[in-house]
């Protein structure tokens, strides 16, 4: 794997099915979690929680475009583009996205995203904690449109809702 900047890329991941011929490409969400949070605590701890919200955000922008590039159809109209993506989300067991609100002349939506695979089922904390979600859908919207988006969580099964609600502008 190349080391330094710019190496996430999907040929980086590896072959999984060659890799992994009996375990598969399958692993629990609470391993999937520990992973995530344990690197969240210890940015935290390191750099402060800001910095550590700032960085998570990053990475999920990084990784939202590359999804958006590798998996989906950016020459699709939007509302092709969206049910692409949801069917996407549900088969690759991220999340179940539905779009509440769209305003499409000034590209401001609020969506929410059900089962969410960061947060679905965590004890309430009263705070909000997809971070990583907020700049994953920065990414794939940067990915398909060329624009930044402002992502902000709202809701969150960690501050006592049943779904992640995400307010989206430019």
């Amino acid at each position: 794997m190349t080391r330094g900047k710019g190496r996430f890329f999907s040929d980086n991941l590896g072959e999984i099915a060659s890799g992994r011929p009996n375990l598969g490409q399958y692993v629990p969400v609470s391993i999937y979690r520990m992973m995530q949070y344990t690197i969240r605590d210890v940015l935290s701890l390191e750099y402060g929680e800001d910095l550590a919200r700032k960085i998570i955000y990053k990475a999920g922008k990084l990784a939202g475009e590359k999804f958006c590039r590798e998996y989906l159809d950016t020459s699709l109209d939007f509302t092709s583009f969206v049910t692409e993506l949801k069917n996407l989300l549900i088969e690759m067991k991220i999340g179940i996205l539905r779009i509440e609100e769209l305003d499409l002349e000034n590209m401001n939506l609020v969506l929410t995203i059900a089962e969410d695979l960061d947060c679905s089922g965590l004890p309430v904390t009263e705070e909000t904690v997809c971070v990583y979600d907020e700049g994953f859908i920065a990414g794939i919207l940067k990915a398909y449109t060329g624009q930044d988006f402002i992502v902000k969580e709202v809701d969150c099964w960690a501050s006592g809702d049943t779904v992640c609600r995400f307010h989206i502008s430019q």
